[in-house]
């Protein structure tokens, strides 16, 4: 009976905190699933790892990440070589991301999106990705 008393986390209106998680494909080949996109939700944030095989050995200083309120598009060298559009709609002003070195040459692109609405849940991040990897 003890498995059964467990503690929820709490948001600040005293609500249950539920967080979920799960990879994506980062390709567009319906039969690829690179699990190349990492992404776990709340009620108010999803955040995101993004490591998309085919930038292998790019500098992530010439990197830059775009987001609009419903797709986010990733740059190299001031070209869009991958873009989606989002499972739902989000507040630009509280949006961020972080460009680094990941594992083997492949840069990790970090991203934290505050969902415009917390009342649905996304249950992921990409909608569709974009026809070349440009929307």
């Amino acid at each position: 009976m003890e498995d059964l008393d467990v503690t929820f986390p709490t948001t600040s209106d005293g609500g249950i905190q539920v967080t979920t998680s799960g990879y994506e494909s980062t390709s567009t080949i319906p039969s690829v699933d690179d699990r190349g996109l990492l992404w776990e939700e709340d009620s108010n944030i999803v955040g995101v790892k993004l490591s998309i095989p085919g930038l292998r050995g790019q500098p992530v200083a010439a990197m830059d990440v775009a987001i609009t309120s419903n797709s986010c598009t990733v740059t190299v060298f001031g070209y869009a070589v991958w873009s989606c559009t989002l499972k739902g709609e989000c507040l630009l002003e509280s949006s961020s991301f972080h460009i680094e070195d990941g594992k083997d040459m492949t840069p990790l692109i970090t991203l934290s999106v505050e969902k415009k609405t917390n009342t649905n849940r996304w249950d992921g991040f990409i909608l569709s990705i974009g026809e070349g990897s440009i929307l």
